[in-house]
């Protein structure tokens, strides 16, 4: 397994515009109108009902294979983080995310992690919550793997803010409102530059939908991104609900 300092060099995910207080929202800001019915099919009206969220994000690649554990509490941004360290030793560290600036820089690192995981396991919700975000709705379009076709939207980030600027998700979305397949293009120099990834497994976690495999490629390499053990507690309850 290759430690946490390398991994920017295949970094699968790739995040913009996130602050310290990466999910807290203001009445004031304007949330997008064409990402509203996608992220409420993705539970954004129970959202307020999640005490707690825990996953295993894993890669299974030629060049790479890892696993990283998390245990979230998003009402108070708290974050349980189980995996390797930069060194590849087994490292266990629960810290707050609006205390960051006063981590270690192990935990930053650690940080970083989380932000790409999570993007991928609850994008839907950051493309709507991401105000500096532009998203369009750019009509049915040919699907970036395999045959048939699905409303593309697309959502860009600007050059200017964030931990890569410029970053473009584009969201392959079908009917249904569930994103069926993925490209995403780096608004950067790291690699990889172009992702291409399906949106299957889908699960019911609480009221929570999430999609637990990615395949596809990256920079034309194969790719294998997805996500185990997936449970959320709900406010009032100390029971884990698995995602079934």
């Amino acid at each position: 397994m290759r430690n946490l300092s390398r991994l920017d060099v295949i970094r699968l995910s790739v995040l913009s515009t996130l602050l310290l207080m990466l999910f807290a929202t203001s009445c004031s800001q304007k949330h997008s109108s064409v990402m509203e019915p996608i992220a409420k099919t993705y539970g954004l009206d129970s959202y307020g009902q999640i005490e707690g969220i825990r996953y295993t994000f894993n890669i299974d690649i030629p060049v790479l294979k890892l696993a990283r554990t998390w245990e979230w509490n998003p009402k108070t941004n708290t974050v349980t983080y189980e995996g390797k360290d930069k060194d590849g030793k087994p490292m266990k560290v629960t810290y707050q995310r609006s205390q960051l600036s006063s981590q270690s820089n192990a935990v930053k690192e650690v940080d970083a992690g989380f932000t790409n995981d999570n993007y991928w396991l609850v994008f839907p919700f950051h493309a709507y919550w991401d105000t500096a975000a532009n998203v369009e709705d750019k009509g049915m379009q040919e699907l970036p793997l395999g045959s048939g076709s699905a409303r593309l939207v697309s959502v860009k980030y600007p050059s200017d803010v964030g931990y890569t600027p410029g970053d473009t998700w584009n969201l392959y979305v079908g009917q249904d409102n569930r994103v069926e397949q993925l490209l995403f293009q780096h608004g950067g120099t790291k690699k990889p530059s172009v992702v291409k990834a399906t949106w299957e497994g889908y699960k019911k976690a609480g009221p929570l939908l999430v999609s637990t495999e990615h395949r596809g490629t990256a920079d034309g390499g194969p790719l294998h991104l997805f996500f185990s053990d997936v449970a959320v507690k709900l406010t009032g309850s100390d029971t884990w609900t698995n995602a079934q």
